[in-house]
């Protein structure tokens, strides 16, 4: 029965795939049709066993050209206020909720100045 040291080793042993920079941009915008952010796009692409520094572009810029670039941050915050508004509609008596829900409105109304977005 091999080492614990052992397994390490053969584990780290496995090679990165190298496709080349038409395949992969390809797979990022392939990833992104699925939602994905950016972030989310070279995490994926690394347990795929795709390392995203070994390309000329980055994943951001790819998804730039093609128009398809969803900033994360301001996503990841959208998603926590559609989160927030949904339980609060559900429990109309949360103060606690409620102002939470403007909390994360003013946030979002920030990034949206910050990155130059029309405010709806």
């Amino acid at each position: 029965m091999p080492k614990k040291s052992e397994k390490k080793i053969e584990e780290k042993s496995g090679k990165a795939k190298k496709i080349s920079q038409n395949e992969f941009e390809e797979k990022v915008i392939e990833l992104a049709k699925k939602g994905l952010t950016s972030e989310k796009i070279g995490e994926e692409l690394r347990h795929q066993g795709i390392h995203p520094k070994d390309y000329l572009k980055k994943i951001s810029e790819i998804l730039k050209e093609k128009n398809k670039y969803i900033n994360p941050d301001l996503k990841n915050v959208e998603e926590k206020l559609e989160r927030v508004k949904k339980h609060n509609e559900k429990n109309k008596q949360d103060k606690r909720a409620k102002r939470e829900k403007d909390r994360i409105f003013a946030q979002v109304r920030k990034l949206k100045k910050y990155f130059k977005i029309p405010v709806k």
